[in-house]
């Protein structure tokens, strides 16, 4: 389980947007593996500070931690039946609808036919019961195991595939309502929603990022560490690369089973200091009355 978010950032629970704002990317700036290349320790301390900038970086996400209801990971934490769960459920609780055990006219309808006819015991297959279950971006790519308790405070073991998509019904086979008479249990249906990611967009089984480069690795190139589901690893960034130029890398997409992994899409967005280097701005300004240029000539009014 991560770090309390607030502990990594070293900032207190009533720290205000802007204060956790500079600790992450004081955190970030000092901890990045493009500064401190093939320092474990480093891009863990980075790892960390990402991560915990996604729970309370986030206005929801923090408020829903504080609440108590995501842990450190994002993760749901399974409220724990009582007795107003069950008195306020809806009509169609499990526990309040008739699929819960099946559908009771019919019940009642076989067995009076069965026992016209012979008296046979009645076996019955219990009725499916729906559940939704949230999970993390990462967690839905790559695939993991969780523990969810259902509001009958019974746990269930859950196999998130990779590649899983928002909305997909996973079943659990014989982890519904019992059966009646001997006859097997009906199954558990647990629609996963995906919780979108901070850095990470998915469409079909391509991942799309956009990533901040300095003018400097725009203009001269460079070798940069980009995040994928997987982790960081290593790019290059051709010379002249302009803010909206989009490289791929191959490969580091979303498994899809047979069909492989999809790709990467990296946009690239060229970020000025906050505050210019009066060298810089003296050299433009020379440069640009020998070298000056209209990017937006072709566009029309």
């Amino acid at each position: 389980m991560a770090k309390d978010p607030y502990t990594v950032l070293g900032v207190s629970r009533d720290a205000s947007e802007d204060e956790i704002r500079k600790a992450y990317r004081k955190l970030a700036k000092e901890n990045h593996p493009d500064l401190k290349p093939g320092d474990q320790a480093a891009e863990k301390r980075f790892l960390d500070a990402q991560a915990a900038n996604d729970i309370v970086g986030n206005k929801d996400k923090r408020a829903r931690f504080d609440r108590g209801e995501i842990d450190a990971d994002g993760h749901e934490r399974v409220e724990q039946p009582s007795y107003r769960h069950y008195a306020e459920a809806g009509a169609d609780h499990p526990y309040n609808s008739a699929d819960g055990y099946a559908d009771m006219g019919g019940m009642f309808s076989d067995l009076f036919g069965q026992r016209r006819s012979g008296g046979q015991k009645v076996r019955m297959r219990g009725g499916d019961v729906r559940y939704t279950f949230e999970v993390d971006f990462l967690d839905a790519a790559r695939g993991t195991k969780s523990r969810i308790t259902m509001p009958d405070a019974k746990a269930l073991d859950l196999a998130i595939p990779a590649g899983m998509r928002d909305g997909q019904v996973l079943r659990l086979k014989g982890k519904g309502s019992p059966g009646l008479g001997g006859g097997p249990a009906g199954d558990a249906l647990v629609t996963v929603h995906v919780k979108p990611h901070s850095l990470f967009r998915r469409q079909g089984n391509d991942i799309h990022i956009d990533l901040p480069v300095t003018l400097q690795e725009a203009v001269l190139g460079a070798k940069v560490r980009v995040p994928t589901i997987d982790g960081l690893v290593s790019m290059n960034i051709p010379k002249g690369s302009n803010t909206g130029a989009r490289l791929r890398l191959k490969g580091k997409g979303v498994p899809a089973g047979k069909s492989g992994r999809g790709d990467q899409h990296v946009t690239l967005k060229v970020m000025l200091p906050d505050d210019p280097d009066p060298e810089l701005v003296k050299f433009l300004e020379e440069w640009s009355q020998e070298h000056g240029y209209d990017p937006r000539l072709d566009i029309e009014a």
